[in-house]
């Protein structure tokens, strides 16, 4: 007759079933987890024939870049599930299920930005970047003696910020009065220059960011404008955004000023077609003149130095190290009048005599 187990071996068979159990479930927990983590097996149709640029319908905000890079941007305020949601129809990710128990698990937050990718690419890998908050960063250049408009534009279209964001930045007063200048906009006090923002950036940050960069050229470039006052600044900003809409050659800025400083010494209007063309392009939206005539200098406007003596309201454009160096150290001489003779080399003719002006032909405006 077969003897009974004993109770306690009964036990340990049942503990050793049930570990066995546990175990098998937990490779199997593992095993899914491992599946679900992994990166998609095959590379999303989207990517290999929509190319650079694609960003529509399901697929907004995810674009693939010319290295062959995911662009994907997490919204401001984005949930971690819509995320998800978006990275599984995009086909970056297997499931957003096992995405969104990590969520769960992980407390840190998803950073709104715009994100470079790799695929393939495993969700903990996806998640550890959207995390960390490292965004890609767009390069736009800002070019000297662009206006405010005109670097609006540029910003909206490298992806930067919104034109109407960045201009209602750049007329905020509480702005202005931040950094005491006595102007409706920061027209003129944004150095025109290579910078390096993440895209869809706060419009406020953009302005900052530029005016900072403005007033440290400007310490380098003439240490004695820290003791001016915002009046006095303000008028040699002005000055020095003419001058960088009219010169051509650096080694002529100087010159310019000059003459600039001449005439106001004496109250004579400065006859800058810089301001003219402000007035046509920026005031009036007309397309560039190519060259001023009668019709044109004779426009009733504050901004209008042929037929209103002394500086304009307000600076003209952004002006770069050439004109702010030249209307600090302006060149000393007798020269009342200038005008462009040749214009493929971009070389004025300088004159005492508004006679050997007149000689000199007809009047044209930078582009």
């Amino acid at each position: 007759m077969k003897k009974p187990k004993s109770p306690l071996r009964i036990l340990f068979t049942l503990a050793s079933f049930l570990i066995a159990l546990v175990l098998l479930g937990a490779a199997g927990l593992i095993g899914a987890a491992i599946y679900c983590n992994a990166a998609p097996a095959e590379k999303p149709e989207w990517i290999s024939t929509a190319g650079y640029g694609a960003g529509y319908g399901e697929f907004s905000g995810i674009q693939i870049d010319d290295s062959g890079m995911v662009l994907f941007e997490v919204r401001e305020g984005e949930s971690a599930y819509r995320v998800g949601q978006r990275l599984e129809q995009a086909g970056l990710i297997k499931t957003r299920y096992f995405w969104n128990m990590l969520s769960r698990l992980e407390k840190d937050y998803l950073k709104a930005g715009t994100y470079r990718l790799g695929f393939p690419s495993s969700q903990t890998e996806i998640r550890a970047v959207l995390v960390e908050g490292k965004q890609i960063l767009l390069r736009v250049t800002i070019p000297e003696g662009v206006t405010l408009k005109k670097a609006a534009l540029i910003l909206e279209t490298e992806g930067i910020c919104s034109a109407g964001d960045f201009l209602a930045a750049a007329g905020d007063k509480a702005l202005l009065d931040s950094y005491r200048i006595p102007n409706e906009t920061m027209e003129g006090y944004l150095y025109p220059d290579t910078y390096f923002f993440p895209a869809s950036y706060p419009a406020e940050r953009v302005v900052k960011t530029m005016a900072d960069t403005f007033f440290d050229r400007l310490k380098e470039i003439a240490p004695e404008s820290v003791k001016l006052n915002s009046r006095e600044l303000n008028n040699v900003i002005i000055l020095a955004s003419i001058v960088e809409r009219e010169y051509r050659v650096a080694d002529e800025a100087p010159l310019m000023a000059g003459v600039f400083y001449n005439r106001i010494g004496i109250r004579m209007p400065l006859q800058s077609c810089a301001t003219v063309e402000y007035i046509i392009t920026e005031i009036q939206g007309k397309p560039h003149p190519v060259k001023l005539y009668n019709v044109d200098i004779e426009i009733q406007h504050p901004y209008n130095t042929y037929i209103i003596p002394g500086l304009p309201p307000g600076p003209i454009s952004f002006p770069g190290r050439t004109a702010l160096s030249a209307v600090f150290h302006p060149a000393e001489t007798e020269y009342l009048y200038f005008r462009l003779v040749n214009e493929a080399a971009g070389r004025h003719y300088f004159s005492k005599t508004l006679d050997s002006h007149i000689k000199a032909g007809e009047l044209f405006v930078k582009g």
